[in-house]
Parts: structure tokens; C-alpha cells; sequence
């Protein structure tokens, strides 16, 4: 692939990530994961610091949650059908490497504060995986931490009570002291999902 045609793809993907433009081209023998990407396009200017509020009712930061590989989502409870399914499928890739031996902490942030509070939250999550961490938070937290990941949402009008809340469907891989490594598609299987983590993981550096 020349140089031009990687500008292409990656400018391609970064257009499907709401046009942030952040998303690079590595060669392969510069990326430690190139065997474990579903494609040529990785890396990028994606994830950072948020603080949150677990289920529990505690403030809590990324340093204090993503402390394994983590799998990322951002969606809301009330989601009738997409949030359900994909969280769902990731909590099923969850299970999967834990049968590989490798442990990950599947993370669901909610982009929809007003309803999701942590008690609302912790029931959608413990409904789906004993390992799933629920996090929602002000709107202005909840913002940041969308901002960090590049990720899109938005209410729709409608019924104050009733209302759905557009937003993106990537599920993000982060890993220990590295960030941000990798994203997931909706139509990736629970089985793709695992053996691309658990290629990360095995190529991670060491802490």
C-alpha cells in the first residue's frame, strides 16, 4: 500500500469515527500489535483521563477503572435495542478469554446521565456480566469522557421520559499502560472480538 492510499483509508475510518481526523496509518514494522488488527488503520489520537461515578455511587477516574485490558462502550439502559445487544456480545467475548486465560474488564459508560443514574445502571449491568463496571456521571463528565474516545451522541426530541439518545457503536480495547489500542465494529463476533484481544494482550510490553 503506498503512502497515498494509506492517507485514504486512514482519512476513510476516520470519517466513520464522526470525521475527527485523528485516526493514523502505522506501518507494520512499526506497530508492536500489526498482527492483531482487524486492518491497516490503528492507532490515533483516542482515549484519556475522564472521571465518572461507578455504580456504587463513588467518583471514580480511568486510572481507577481501567486497570486490565477493558473493553469500552458508550450507550444507555434505556437503548431498546442496540446497547443491549452489543454489551451483551461484549460480556460473551469477556467469557471467552477468560476461558484463554486472559482477564478483561468490560466498561459501559452511559451517555445518558439524566436516567442512568448508578443505581439504574448497576442493575443493567449486573443483568449482563459480574465483571461489568457501570459508569454515568454529570452531563459535563459524561461529555468529557465521550470527547476522549471521539464518540457521538445525541438526544432526540421527543417524550421527556420516553426519549432515545442516538450515539456511536464502537466498542474501544485499552491495555494497562499503553491506552487505547484498537476499536471493534458491531457486525465483530464475540469469538473475532476475543482472539483480537487476547493477541493484544499476549504482545502487550510489560509493566
Amino acid at each position: 500500500m503506498t503512502r497515498f492510499y494509506a492517507a485514504l483509508a486512514a482519512a476513510a475510518v476516520a470519517g466513520l469515527l464522526g470525521g475527527t481526523g485523528l485516526y493514523v496509518y502505522l506501518k507494520q514494522e512499526d506497530d508492536a500489535f500489526a498482527q492483531c488488527r482487524g486492518g491497516q488503520v490503528g492507532g490515533g489520537d483516542i482515549g484519556g483521563p475522564f472521571t465518572l461515578v461507578d455504580e456504587s455511587g463513588a467518583t471514580v477516574t480511568d486510572a481507577d477503572v481501567l486497570t486490565k485490558p477493558s473493553l469500552i462502550y458508550f450507550g444507555y439502559t434505556f437503548c431498546p435495542d442496540v446497547c443491549p445487544l452489543d454489551a451483551a456480545r461484549n460480556a460473551d467475548a469477556v467469557d471467552l478469554l477468560e476461558e484463554m486465560g486472559v482477564d478483561v474488564t468490560p466498561v459501559f459508560i452511559s451517555v445518558d446521565p439524566e436516567r442512568d443514574t448508578p443505581e439504574v445502571l448497576a442493575e443493567f449491568t449486573d443483568n449482563l456480566h459480574p465483571k461489568m463496571i457501570g459508569l454515568t456521571g454529570t452531563p459535563e463528565q459524561v461529555r468529557t469522557a465521550s470527547q476522549a474516545y471521539k464518540t457521538f451522541y445525541r438526544k432526540q426530541d421527543g417524550d421527556p421520559d420516553y426519549y432515545l439518545v442516538d450515539h456511536s457503536t464502537f466498542t474501544y480495547l485499552t491495555l494497562p499502560g499503553v491506552g487505547f489500542v484498537d476499536f471493534f465494529r458491531r457486525d465483530d463476533t464475540a469469538e473475532q472480538m476475543a482472539q483480537r484481544v487476547a493477541c493484544f494482550a499476549a504482545n502487550a510490553p510489560s509493566r
